[in-house]
């Protein structure tokens, strides 16, 4: 019986998703960038061509706040919310103005291809669909013989 797993380099990709678990649950507060809306909630899923991310992200109003950046197995999500409050009563008249940033990125269950993204926004909700893909991108390393 060996004490070695079968595949080191899954146990760290278990490990890898575990960590950003588990920092994708820390409260605003610890967000480096102060939002009201602390971490954006994403689900994930996947069929046997695509992987889809819903998102829940109210308030955006111009197509300029919302960005999206998709590079082989990671998505981030970043933008901007304006909100104008209004109160009116009698004898009364406030409006307050503020605006808030939001980043997210989070790891994909596939690789996917960075053709034929389509990313739809409509009553509040994110929906980006990626097609996966099985090329990696080739790595060479320069050897020095001396």
């Amino acid at each position: 019986m060996s004490l070695v797993p079968d595949d080191p380099f899954k146990q760290l990709a278990n490990i890898r998703k575990e960590v950003e678990r588990l920092f994708s649950e820390f409260p605003s507060a610890f967000n480096w960038e102060n939002n009201m809306f602390g971490n954006l909630k994403i689900d994930i899923h996947e069929t046997a061509k695509e992987v889809i991310v819903i998102c829940d992200i109210p308030g955006i109003e111009n197509e300029e706040d919302l960005h999206i950046h998709v590079e082989h197995e990671y998505l981030s999500i970043r933008g901007m919310i304006a909100i104008i409050r209004e109160v009116k009563k009698e004898n009364m008249y406030r409006q307050e103005r503020s605006s808030s940033t939001f980043q997210r990125t989070v790891a994909l269950p596939s690789p996917v291809s960075s053709e034929g993204i389509k990313a739809t926004y409509k009553n509040g909700i994110l929906e980006v669909r990626m097609i996966k893909t099985n090329k990696k991108k080739p790595r060479s390393v320069d050897i020095d013989f001396n």
